[in-house]
């Protein structure tokens, strides 16, 4: 009798739940798209041109750093994004995916890996492979170039 009315009871709560979320769409979905997005937007809203442009540096430079040690050294941690994407998220609320949807011109994080993929192989091919790259003092010149971003970023009020 009392697993009876235990179904009964969990088949009011299933209607009643029905119920309400084939409403809750039409009155609470965009209140809650916009609740969701509004810190996002909020945090880029106040980005000027400056910040904008030192953002997409400092992806562009995590993500060939991390292209070049996933392609030459075997290391696909990718932490130079990992840290990059910490620094984001503590002092703009905002991740490196979302810097690549909303900052980059191609607006979509995937076209923006793949042209990031591509360049950064082609500047590979033209060092002459993963051997002459380093001799050249690429990783060098990238290691500088992310901490001398990574300080401006942290510098930023």
């Amino acid at each position: 009798m009392a697993d009876r009315r235990f179904q009964v009871e969990v088949r009011k709560v299933r209607q009643t739940l029905t119920s309400w979320t084939a409403r809750a769409p039409r009155s609470l979905l965009p209140l809650l798209l916009l609740l969701g997005c509004a810190q996002a937007l909020w945090a880029q809203a106040l980005l000027d041109e400056e910040t904008r442009g030192l953002l997409v540096n400092a992806v562009e430079v995590a993500a060939e750093l991390d292209l070049y040690g996933a392609r030459c050294r075997s290391d696909v941690s990718g932490r130079y994004t990992d840290n990059l994407n910490k620094e984001l998220a503590g002092k703009f609320r905002m991740t490196v995916s979302d810097v690549k949807d909303d900052l980059f011109p191609e607006q979509s994080y995937r076209s923006v890996n793949e042209r990031l993929q591509r360049d950064f192989l082609e500047k590979l091919k033209a060092a002459g492979g993963c051997k002459e790259a380093k001799q050249a003092g690429m990783p060098t010149r990238l290691q500088a170039r992310y901490k001398e971003l990574m300080r401006e970023i942290e510098q930023l009020p």
